[in-house]
């Protein structure tokens, strides 16, 4: 094929958004050219200010692509350089441009990898296509955020989306928030794993597992590609049970992987797969939600809680959290940073438990100083169990700092 005839097999590539009510983003639009090299025409609110940066990012990304004959357009809405960047790419690929090639922006520093029982009390929903919910969302204090490359994600976008995503891992700080990325259902979001894991996420979330092949294909594709960009840090799993068949298949999936730190539940889904209403009481899901826990203890793993949908509803969200944590639950899913501190609270052992914890380890090591076994606090025995309980508790507080030093 030559050259004129590879031109006009290409076509225009659009990427991003812009508009009267469009932030942070960028909206590129690329049309290749037979000859002429590269004309670029930017339209920006900022453009007395940031216009020649602007201009030279934009020639240095086609330069990395290989784009040398086109027309392209960028009408720029406050995005930061890797928004501006993941749009030209993603852009520049659909006009025909790049194949194989990344415009990787500069990294900031990577955060210390985090341990596999780390306190994830709350995950913020992030729409891994929406660059102006990522620069902010760590002030929200999350223990984790999730860029999302799923359900939030329209089918038309998720290639754009995963170059977005990939260039936020790189370039933006979430400060002590774990970085995890919601993939898509196999096998697409094997095509997810190719574009994030080299970017080291802290953890992925694994859509609508229903059985244990989907986590160790998972398991194996990380393997693959951190030993082919050498990469050694640890990067855990979570799977979303999300049907009936799932639900069943609880231990099995949580077992599936040394890799796989909490089992959690999408009750859209899984009330879906029932053909129910999903209910801010739960009574339909009740069931799958205990099996959950108990699976995911069976495991070693946490179980983490679906989110509560109703965003205008933070009674009823603490209502839910509270339920969900006297079921075993140790945090859950969240949609909206108004309902960051609710989850924390309803998570939190109270000042009571807390006072009453410390109380039973006080009697309880003064016993066994003594020779005692067992040993009385007002009226209940106190034994092993209710210690190791006591202890559980205690080292919950302290990982929430409601509880200083060491017992």
């Amino acid at each position: 094929m030559n050259k004129a005839t590879e031109a006009k097999a290409m076509r225009v590539g659009e990427a991003g958004q812009w508009g009267e009510n469009i932030r942070s983003d960028t909206h590129v639009w690329v049309e290749p050219r037979e000859r002429g090299l590269v004309d670029i025409v930017l339209e920006s609110r900022v453009k007395p200010y940031y216009g020649d940066a602007i201009l030279a990012q934009a020639r240095q990304v086609l330069s990395v692509l290989k784009v040398e004959h086109a027309q392209v357009v960028i009408h720029d809405e406050g995005a930061l350089p890797f928004v501006i960047s993941a749009r030209i790419e993603a852009a520049a690929k659909r006009a025909g441009f790049g194949e194989g090639l990344k415009a990787l922006p500069e990294r900031v520093v990577l955060p210390e990898a985090p341990p596999r029982d780390r306190l994830r009390r709350s995950r913020l929903y992030l729409p891994g296509s929406e660059p102006k919910y990522f620069i902010n969302a760590a002030l929200h204090g999350p223990d984790a955020v999730i860029l999302d490359l799923e359900d939030s994600v329209h089918a038309a976008e998720k290639d754009a989306a995963r170059i977005l995503v990939r260039n936020a891992l790189r370039a933006v700080d979430f400060g002590p928030c774990e970085r995890m990325v919601r993939i898509n259902q196999l096998p697409l979001g094997l095509d997810d794993l190719e574009e994030v894991i080299p970017e080291s996420p802290d953890l992925i979330l694994i859509s609508k597992v229903e059985r244990p092949e989907p986590v160790l294909e998972v398991t194996q594709r990380i393997e693959q590609i951190k030993t082919k960009h050498k990469l050694d840090r640890d990067i855990w799993l979570i799977p979303i049970l999300e049907s009936a068949l799932g639900i069943e298949n609880a231990y099995k999936i949580a077992s599936a992987s040394p890799q796989v730190v909490a089992l959690t539940i999408g009750l859209e889904d899984y009330t879906a797969d029932l053909g129910v209403p999903k209910t801010a009481l739960g009574t339909e899901s009740l069931f799958a939600r205990q099996r959950l826990v108990n699976a995911a203890r069976a495991a070693g793993v946490q179980a983490n809680d679906s989110v509560y949908g109703d965003i205008g509803d933070l009674e009823g969200l603490r209502v839910w959290g509270l339920n969900s944590r006297a079921m075993g639950f140790e945090g859950m899913g969240c949609v909206h940073p108004l309902q960051i501190p609710v989850i924390h609270e309803a998570f939190a052992p109270t000042k009571a438990e807390i006072e009453r914890a410390l109380k039973i380890v006080a009697a309880f090591n003064e016993a066994q100083q003594k020779g005692l076994a067992v040993v009385s606090l007002g009226s209940k025995m106190i034994d092993p169990p209710v210690v190791e309980r006591a202890l559980k508790l205690i080292s919950r507080a302290q990982s929430m700092g409601l509880v200083a030093g060491n017992t």
